[in-house]
């Protein structure tokens, strides 16, 4: 079998939740030995957290948790303990990475600050990931995936146009900060390698949003051009019509055919009479609501007649951007995602078998691979204590006193 592109780099994680974990599940399962810290007799909050199977919560069968933690090893510690802190910086002698997603100030309270890692390893790398960022007044505050989405400034645009804002898709925002936070750490990885230079990385969940392009960036220059704030609604962004999400015979589509794509939504329905009328393809008609309510009275028993696959057939025929709203089922038996093989068959040895969400991307010479399940709570914490020198009585004696 090929190397993996990051055999050859140690992780010590002290994540936790989503945003954290998801940074390490990314360095993981491209080859990084990541070693998981969690906190005995409780681990990872993720691990009570759903779905579980057959809806038994039980903390090696967290679905989330699962998911986010394979090819991890895991080592409990009450970092609380004098003892636990000298084994930290044992281990932090012979890794290259430590990422923590505590509080910020945290990690120094455990006497495991930046500074405290740099003097046993100086080419180390500390990721930590939080709310806000290390410094600045916000620093401390508390937050949840939906608090930092609106703070972020598009949520303010996402909705009915006479209703409140709402959020798109649940934990996007953790998933993508944990997303930039494994780019910076390997930014970061490449300064250790290839210039000797260790260094703190501060990830901000809140920052991570505030310039994406889920239209904040295209919001913020509009915003600084003009002075314009986004509205809610499809025809205040100026997308015209048809578009979003339209019932049909057996589920949803979504379609996207507004402004100069509307000629080929009409070429899509088959060219009815009633649409025929030049008016229709004057620019400023996509912006009147009149006529767009005419439309969608044609358009939406149009819909009502035809399956996902038959308007999404027509849509590409006709070059229309459209996409089924698929069901997880749907999804999961898809031809085209099991080809690429997306998912992967999974055996825990607590949670039995599933299927997992697969490899982000593909990487020709540098495969992807599930070498472990998401480990049991501190399932390898012996293990890791033997590699760096304890003896079996010392592991014992660190057991008994609820160390590890």
């Amino acid at each position: 079998m090929q190397e993996q592109a990051l055999a050859d780099v140690r992780v010590l994680d002290f994540t936790h939740y989503v945003a954290g974990p998801y940074c390490t599940k990314l360095l993981a399962d491209y080859g990084a030995d990541v070693m998981k810290v969690e906190r005995p007799g409780v681990g990872d909050g993720a691990r009570r957290m759903g779905p579980f199977p057959k809806d038994e919560p039980n903390i090696e069968k967290s679905g989330l948790f699962l998911h986010l933690n394979t090819n991890k090893r895991s080592l409990t510690l009450d970092l609380k303990r004098p003892e636990a802190r000298d084994i930290v910086l044992t281990l932090v002698r012979d890794v290259d990475i430590v990422v923590e997603s505590f509080r910020p100030g945290t990690m120094e309270s455990f006497g495991l600050g930046y500074e405290s890692l740099r003097n046993a390893n100086d080419d180390v790398i500390l990721t930590s990931i939080s709310n806000f960022g290390q410094t600045g007044p916000y620093k401390d505050y508390k937050s949840s995936d939906i608090m930092t989405y609106g703070m972020g400034g598009e949520m303010y645009s996402t909705g009915l146009e006479d209703r409140e804002p709402l959020k798109l898709a649940e934990n996007v925002v953790l998933y993508q900060a944990g997303a930039v936070a494994s780019v910076a750490t390997m930014g970061a990885l490449f300064a250790s390698r290839l210039q000797a230079v260790g260094q703190h990385v501060d990830v901000s969940i809140m920052e991570t949003q505030v310039g994406t392009i889920d239209r904040r960036m295209s919001m913020l220059l509009a915003y600084q051009y003009n002075g314009e704030i986004s509205r809610r609604g499809a025809l205040a962004t100026g997308t015209g019509y048809p578009t979003g999400v339209y019932l049909c015979a057996d589920g949803y589509i979504q379609v996207n055919g507004g402004g100069s794509y509307f000629k080929r939504v009409v070429e899509m329905m088959g060219r009815p009479p009633e649409l025929e009328d030049p008016t229709w393809f004057e620019p400023e008609s996509q912006y009147n609501s009149d006529l767009a309510q005419i439309f969608h009275e044609y358009f939406i028993p149009w819909c009502l007649e035809r399956t996902k696959r038959e308007i999404w057939t027509a849509a590409q025929k006709s070059r229309v951007l459209s996409a089924p709203l698929n069901t997880i089922e749907e999804l999961v038996e898809d031809q085209h995602f099991n080809e690429r093989d997306a998912f992967a068959d999974i055996s825990h040895p607590e949670a039995g078998r599933l299927l997992y969400p697969g490899r982000p991307f593909i990487m020709g010479e540098s495969p992807w691979s599930v070498r472990r399940p998401a480990p049991l709570l501190g399932q390898h914490t012996d293990e890791i204590l033997s590699s760096i020198g304890y003896n079996a009585e010392c592991v014992s004696r660190l057991h008994r006193d609820g160390v590890v």
